[in-house]
C-alpha cells in the first residue's frame, strides 16, 4: 500500500518575547501564527471500519492539535521561563492573563520544535508525524521534518 501525506492548517493568535534580542523582537508583541501539520501513513484497508481509505480522519486529527496546541497557545504570551520576563508574566498572571513560560527562547524555531514533541506522543501508532510548517508571518516561518530529526 502506498504512503500518504495529509495536511491540516490551523490559525491561532499568540504573543512573544525575545529575551537579549539586539532587534525589535525583543519588545512584547504578537503573531498571527499558521501551523500546517502534515502526518504520513498507509491509508486504512479494512472495509468494514468506519475510518476506511483514510491514513486519519481530518477530525482526529484536529482534535489532537487543538487540545495540544491551540487550547494552549492561542491568545497567551509566551516567555522564556529563564529570562527576567518572569516578573512581568506573574503580574500578568495575577492579572489572570493567559502566559505560559517555557524552558527556551520562544522563537519559530523552538516553539515548531516544541508543538512537534506534544503532537507525536498523542499520534496512533500506524501514522507518523512527517513535518511542522510555523508561519509567523507572511513572509517567515519555521519547519519541521522528521527526517531530519532522526
Amino acid at each position: 500500500m502506498a504512503k500518504i501525506r495529509i495536511t491540516k492548517k490551523f490559525d491561532f493568535e499568540a504573543g512573544h518575547a525575545l529575551y537579549g534580542y539586539d532587534g525589535k523582537c525583543k519588545n512584547l508583541h504578537g503573531h498571527s501564527y499558521k501551523l500546517h501539520v502534515t502526518v504520513i501513513g498507509e491509508p486504512i484497508t479494512n472495509p468494514s471500519d468506519v475510518k476506511f481509505g483514510m491514513v486519519i480522519d481530518f477530525g482526529d486529527l484536529k482534535k489532537i492539535v487543538k487540545r495540544e496546541i491551540i487550547d494552549v497557545f492561542d491568545h497567551a504570551m509566551v516567555f522564556n521561563g529563564n529570562s527576567p520576563h518572569l516578573t512581568l508574566a506573574q503580574e500578568l498572571i495575577d492579572k489572570e492573563h493567559h502566559i505560559i513560560t517555557v524552558d527556551y527562547q520562544p522563537t519559530s524555531e523552538n516553539l515548531v520544535v516544541d508543538f512537534a514533541e506534544r503532537i507525536k506522543k498523542h499520534l496512533p501508532s500506524n501514522v507518523t508525524l512527517f513535518s511542522l510548517r510555523l508561519q509567523e508571518t507572511e513572509s517567515s516561518y519555521a519547519e519541521w521534518f522528521a527526517n531530519d530529526n532522526l
